[in-house]
């Protein structure tokens, strides 16, 4: 399987839809080589395996959406609104697919959600450690300032800054 797509061609196919990360059935079908057509056909035979958090078809308003956002329809003239296919929708989809084509797709689909994952873990993370830096350094302005305006009252000769520093007056 030389030709198999890499998981970083198929993470670029994973839009998020009704705040779930899915994938058209059109790019599926492209992953899997096959047609549309067949891919909903078995989807079609085997409906109770694709409830509704495994696979759902878009409405009108999100399929015109999701056309005008890349510009031109990637599931070409079609008469019926796209499906799409959670990461369990796709896992499913191997027990409806036959062929080897279709087990070393859904493998490398499923490294290309499990990275996705990741990514956004990471990003996470990294998010809240900037906010932990950003609250640190905010507590420690102020004590950065003092120390800058300590450092340039040394640094004035005059004495009545000599007097503020060192809390002694003279009489």
């Amino acid at each position: 399987m030389a030709n198999l797509i890499t998981t970083e061609v198929i993470t670029t196919r994973i839009l998020i839809l009704r705040g779930k990360k899915v994938m058209l059935d059109s790019d599926l079908a492209v992953l899997y080589e096959v047609k549309t057509k067949r891919l909903n056909e078995q989807v079609a035979r085997n409906i109770k395996r694709f409830p509704g958090d495994f696979m759902f078809q878009l409405t009108r308003k999100e399929a015109l959406n999701l056309k005008s956002h890349f510009a031109t329809s990637s599931w070409g003239g079609a008469r019926k609104l796209p499906r799409v296919f959670t990461q369990e929708g796709v896992a499913m989809l191997s027990s409806v697919l036959s062929g080897e084509r279709a087990i070393m797709v859904n493998i490398q689909i499923m490294r290309a959600f499990v990275k996705l994952r990741e990514l956004l873990s990471t990003h996470k993370e990294l998010a809240q450690k900037l906010t932990e830096l950003e609250i640190t350094v905010g507590k420690h302005s102020a004590a950065i300032k003092n120390i800058f305006s300590a450092i340039r009252q040394l640094m004035n000769p005059n004495e009545k800054s000599k007097r503020v520093i060192t809390g002694f007056s003279r009489k």
